[in-house]
């Protein structure tokens, strides 16, 4: 008897504030893309279902402040936890500065929580650079030093890698459940 599974996926998204996390789950699950800014409180939840070889996939992603006020809602947001992704801004200011710089802290705080789930990297609003410039050498040591196997370059505003994304370890997560 071959029936169709569910499988029951939990991804965390976590970042700095206005890394743009929240468009990020937004134009994936909804297709749409808001310009105005609005800053999350406490945590955002989604769902979507999706189908994998004829099972379905629901998938119920986790997006929670990206600011220190929020802290007191780590254990819960963290817990039970399929697979993670990392969102950093690669503008060509603080933002992007300090976004990159703080990404081994979001992975040992995802570790210390979650231990060895999947994890991958965004390098958000690739819209607002010349990718020529991206300093790709940059990103593999943070991958290298780090272990996360691969990043996607993505645009909230664009679309721009963002389905593929998304699919990839959602079919990741499948294969390996």
């Amino acid at each position: 008897m071959n029936g169709t599974q569910i499988f029951k996926f939990k991804i965390v998204v976590i970042g700095d504030g206005g890394v743009g996390k929240t468009s990020l789950i937004k134009k994936f699950t909804h297709g749409n893309f808001k310009e105005d800014y609005i800053k999350t409180i406490g945590a955002q939840f989604t769902k979507i279902q999706k189908k994998v070889d004829g099972d379905e996939i629901s998938l119920i992603f986790w997006d929670i402040a990206g600011q220190s006020s929020f802290d007191f809602l780590s254990s819960l947001f963290y817990k039970e936890s399929n697979a993670c992704i990392i969102v950093y801004s690669v503008e060509e200011n603080e933002l992007g500065t300090e976004s990159f710089s703080h990404i081994a802290d979001w992975y040992n705080e995802l570790r210390n929580r979650c231990g060895n789930i999947p994890v991958v990297l965004f390098a958000n609003k690739i819209d607002l650079i010349d990718e020529d410039k991206l300093d790709t050498p940059k990103i593999q040591r943070i991958l290298d030093d780090l272990n996360i196997p691969n990043y996607y370059l993505t645009s909230a505003k664009t679309g721009q890698g963002v389905t593929d994304a998304f699919n990839d370890l959602i079919v990741k997560l499948y294969h390996h459940s």
